[in-house]
């Protein structure tokens, strides 16, 4: 497969349906106001940590793990992105701890380092995004170097998906029905069929694999790598759905929990249909900021960027043979899109272009979801396996159809797309055990950021896992994207004295757009 490079490759769609809530506004719009805890870098122990307060900073003691040069290879896979930091790559093994043999065998996963600080800083992406290496490079180039003279962040992809044995089971014909199917349509028998397909081939392939790629057994290997590592307590960041993986983790190993930051969260309390509702809403309320930002820029779109939008898709719909880009693949394009607040401009020209008739730009936000880029994997199958695994209830297609009419009716671009995809795992194997909603009863204080319009892990959610953790301290940037750190230096001011400093914001701290 040919090597690409995209504006909008970072982020899929299949996963956040499943688990969203709606955006809602937040305060009024102020600097961060910081209060100071005593807390410093020492090679530190797992004592318990008084009540609010951040636990020290620990220094690796006899790491374990062999890290070589890669700085090279890991540049041209930054092609957009221009750095002097340095990288390493490395491997840890975890146990599978497949549900039907405990125990019995492992799995390998990818690790990436950047930077010198002496502690490390762990970061856990989407499953529906990037690899973790990817991710943790991308994000390392744009933090502040006074954060990397403490940190060096760490990057795993996580078990399927990246380097990381990646799960690449959905036939062809069965990936491609489910990213081209119209979010329009209500007739969901071929979308089922390609949603059977694509389980049969999966569970056929990857057998006892297949239902230990899941955010449970994901909070486990950082468990592994924290030991691998050689520190006590495993300080992380966690990024869109990832920050449900740190919650997890601090659920399950309070003792070894560090300075964590959830960078957006999934929503904690609504059931997948409800979710995936909130979702559709909050995607559709990104996009009504996206049209903003166009007409105050004066973007190629014109003065009602919906509306242009919209014809788009009609547009497609009538010559479906000759358009080279489906309806399906426009809207996962905008959606994808959308994600990445810097590939806003990027996003209007290429909506605009494909109204002149030229779809490629707009076909390359969408790539990832279903073809090999840059030698990482389709996100599709990472992202079927890990939501499916991660939810229990199923739903019936005539259930669904009728979602479908009612979503589209309420949010025109996003409603039909976000109901299809509960769908997906209709024929999935149901998990043995449901996840559960964080608590953090155990950790010292954790630092939730949300984003007013975020498509992806929508603030409203956000907002709820910060209330749900008992240490949670919530910070809101009002500004549009999925995730705030690097593309608010409110936010990011806000992290850097959290990680580094041990200064806990004030709960409830709103960012400027």
């Amino acid at each position: 497969m040919p090597r690409h490079s995209q504006p909008g490759r970072s982020l899929g769609v299949l996963v956040p349906v499943l688990i969203l809530a709606s955006a809602c506004a937040v305060g009024p719009s102020v600097r961060p106001v910081i209060a100071v805890n005593d807390g410093g870098q020492s090679t530190g122990s797992s004592a318990p940590v008084p009540t609010g307060q951040l636990p020290p900073l620990d220094k690796p003691q006899n790491p374990s793990v062999s890290w070589s040069d890669c700085t090279s290879a890991t540049k041209a896979r930054l092609a957009e992105t221009a750095t002097s930091l340095s990288f390493q790559c490395g491997r840890i093994t975890t146990p599978l701890d497949a549900p039907g043999q405990p125990g019995v065998g492992d799995v390998s996963l990818s690790l990436l380092k950047a930077g010198d600080g002496a502690i490390p800083l762990v970061v856990v992406n989407d499953a529906t995004g990037a690899p973790g290496t990817l991710y943790a490079a991308r994000l390392a180039a744009k933090l502040p170097p006074e954060l990397l003279k403490t940190f060096s962040v760490i990057g795993m992809d996580r078990r399927g998906t990246g380097a990381s044995e990646p799960a690449q089971c959905i036939p062809g014909g069965a990936r491609a029905e489910i990213a081209e199917f119209d979010p329009n349509s209500t007739q969901l028998d071929d979308l089922s069929a390609a949603a059977k397909q694509a389980s049969q081939a999966c569970v056929l392939e990857l057998d006892d694999r297949l239902q230990a790629l899941d955010s449970w057994r994901t909070a486990g290997d950082l468990e592994q790598l924290r030991q691998a590592l050689g520190v006590n307590r495993l300080n992380a960041v966690g990024h869109g759905e990832g920050s449900r993986v740190l919650t997890l983790y601090a659920d399950r190993f309070g003792s070894h929990t560090g300075r964590l930051v959830l960078d957006g969260s999934p929503d904690p309390i609504l059931d997948p249909p409800g979710a995936a509702q909130a979702g559709a809403l909050g995607a559709e309320a990104t996009f009504d900021a996206f049209a903003a930002n166009c007409r105050t820029r004066g973007c190629s779109l014109g003065s009602d960027p919906k509306k242009s939008t919209l014809a788009l898709l009609d547009q497609l719909r009538q010559h479906p043979k000759t358009a080279r880009l489906s309806v399906g693949e426009a809207v996962h394009a905008v959606l994808m899109g959308l994600a990445d607040r810097a590939a806003w401009a990027a996003l209007a020209d290429a909506i605009n272009a494909a109204l002149q008739g030229n779809v490629d730009a707009l076909a390359q936000f969408a790539a990832p979801l279903s073809t090999v880029v840059d030698g990482d994997p389709p996100l599709l199958d990472t992202q079927l396996i890990t939501g499916c695994n991660d939810m229990q209830m199923r739903l019936p297609p005539e259930q669904i159809s009728g979602m479908v009419t009612d979503w589209k009716a309420k949010a025109p671009l996003f409603g039909g797309l976000f109901a299809q995809q509960l769908l997906l795992c209709s024929s999935w194997p149901v998990p043995a055990q449901q996840l559960p909603a964080p608590g953090g009863h155990n950790a010292p204080p954790i630092l939730v950021l949300s984003t007013a319009d975020d498509p992806i892990t929508p603030e409203a959610g956000t907002q709820r896992t910060a209330r749900q953790l008992a240490s949670g301290v919530l910070v809101s940037w009002e500004g549009g994207g999925h995730g705030a750190l690097t593309q608010s230096s409110c936010a990011t001011a806000a992290v850097q004295h959290f990680l580094v400093d041990a200064q806990i914001p004030t709960d409830g701290t709103a960012c400027p757009p």
